[in-house]
């Protein structure tokens, strides 16, 4: 017999409770629980027969061989994805409202079919006739997506079964409705049992699934964080709303790294490519002008280059104000007790303000060194060589520390024109990059005499 009860979900991270709690024992989020009804139906002990039993599988005997991968036509998804999509594999998209997540996938699977590929796009949000506007939009693609608008899981299942598609793509999964859970569509049961629906299929199938997930206007993610341990690749976008481009950075990848990025620009025909995000980051740099410093750093396999930017100045209330955009705000804090520290410099009547130009959100230890030049540039207003990049990790005694991948970094500042790199110490053993001047320093301390000497020579 089945029985009613109600159960409290978090719809942050989907923890579950008898009761309501003010705040999420899992993810330490205030006032997130909702209460939902959901049905138990008991049930006996079932007989198992002979022919029920499975057997395990040696590991010997599993074939080893790469999972076939698809290309989507969009170089820097690929490289997010890890080189394409896996066959039978399920793909979270998340991020904002109006980032451009349902404009990637479209023109995704448009160039899909271009390639003779059979895609099924399942919207629940919008009409076909919606739907076709905005491909009209994104330009003339050869072959025909199949599309299908549709909120019933059942229906879905059973087209998905009759057309047997390559790919499928669900915008959005909270409009998703299966028909025996009581809970409206978006509550955190009815997403996750939609998404446990569309995994069977997947599995079963071989269909690779990709699905949208919405955060709230409200700031409250109701979907993508439950779902992030059942799929197998999660993917969010980044960058302000009203911002010229994007970053899709992946969160978690079963068959690919995680630190990789890709970054798009937004225009009127949809989102376009960025391959050389370093020049483009680069591009209305400042001349001369003191606080600002170019840093280098591994995104992945990939070398991104960035501007620094600080403005130090006297402050006019009693605690100075500290603003870090782009950076952790303690590491800011950090790093500037260390400058006071190890180099008898007063910042405690001093405002300071970092900013990482372009809009970029970087954690990168490999960016200390550059923040701490760009500090000390504004507050003793010396303006740093415009063809000298800086990178490297600075710990509390003020010592420069080795980074990752130092080598890739010289290249790409080399490559872009840089004549300069100052890096830590323990990395120039091995470099051996032609064509540009490279400058070990041990601490801060030397950093500083390196920049200002460039300055009076």
């Amino acid at each position: 017999m089945a029985k009613g009860k109600s159960i409290f979900f978090c719809q942050s991270c989907g923890y579950e409770s008898a009761k309501w709690m003010g705040q999420c024992p899992g993810c330490r989020e205030w006032n997130t629980f909702v209460e939902e009804a959901v049905t138990v139906t008991s049930s006996g002990h079932r007989k198992h027969s002979a022919g029920d039993r499975r057997e395990p599988t040696m590991l010997s005997k599993v074939s080893g061989e790469d999972s076939v991968r698809m290309t989507t036509g969009i170089q820097e998804l690929d490289r997010v994805l890890g080189g394409g999509i896996v066959s039978g594999s399920m793909v979270l998209v998340g991020g904002d409202p109006g980032i451009g997540k349902s404009t990637l996938l479209l023109q995704m699977c448009l160039r899909m079919v271009s390639d003779k590929k059979k895609v099924l796009y399942i919207s629940g949000e919008e009409s076909l006739q919606q739907i076709k506007i905005r491909a009209d939009r994104l330009g003339k693609f050869s072959g025909d997506l199949m599309m299908l608008c549709e909120t019933d899981l059942e229906t879905i299942q059973t087209v998905i079964e009759r057309v047997k598609p390559e790919l499928v793509v669900i915008d959005s999964i909270q409009t998703m409705c299966k028909g025996d859970v009581s809970s409206a569509p978006g509550s955190v049961t009815q997403v996750r049992e939609s998404t446990g629906v569309f995994m069977r299929i997947a599995k079963s199938l071989g269909v690779t699934v990709f699905i949208v997930g919405h955060v709230t206007k409200e700031g409250v993610v109701a979907g993508p964080r439950v779902l992030e341990h059942m799929v197998d690749t999660v993917l969010y976008f980044e960058g302000e709303r009203h911002a010229l481009y994007r970053i899709l950075r992946s969160v978690k990848n079963r068959f690919g790294s995680t630190n990789e990025i890709g970054v798009f620009e937004m225009a009127q025909d949809g989102l376009k490519e960025v391959l050389n995000p370093s020049r483009y980051l680069l591009d209305g740099r400042p001349e001369g002008a003191s606080g600002s410093v170019v840093a280098c750093l591994m995104e992945g396999t990939r070398p991104v280059m960035v501007e620094v930017q600080a403005l130090v100045c006297r402050t006019n209330f009693n605690m100075p104000r500290r603003t870090a955009a782009g950076m952790d705000y303690n590491r800011i804090n950090l790093l500037m007790a260390v400058i006071e520290k190890r180099m008898g410099l007063s910042l405690s009547n001093w405002d300071a303000y970092v900013n990482i130009a372009g809009g970029m959100k970087l954690n990168a230890p490999a960016l200390d060194l550059a923040v701490i030049a760009a500090i000390v540039s504004s507050y003793k207003d010396f303006p740093v060589d415009e063809n000298t990049v800086v990178f490297g990790e600075v710990g509390l005694s003020g010592e420069v520390r080795g980074v990752n991948m130092a080598v890739q970094c010289v290249q790409e500042a080399k490559k872009l024109g840089f004549s300069r790199c100052i890096l830590p110490k323990v990395n120039m053993s091995g470099i051996d990059v032609k064509g540009i001047e490279c400058i070990g320093v041990q601490s801060i301390r030397e950093l500083i005499h390196v920049l200002q000497g460039n300055k009076t020579a």
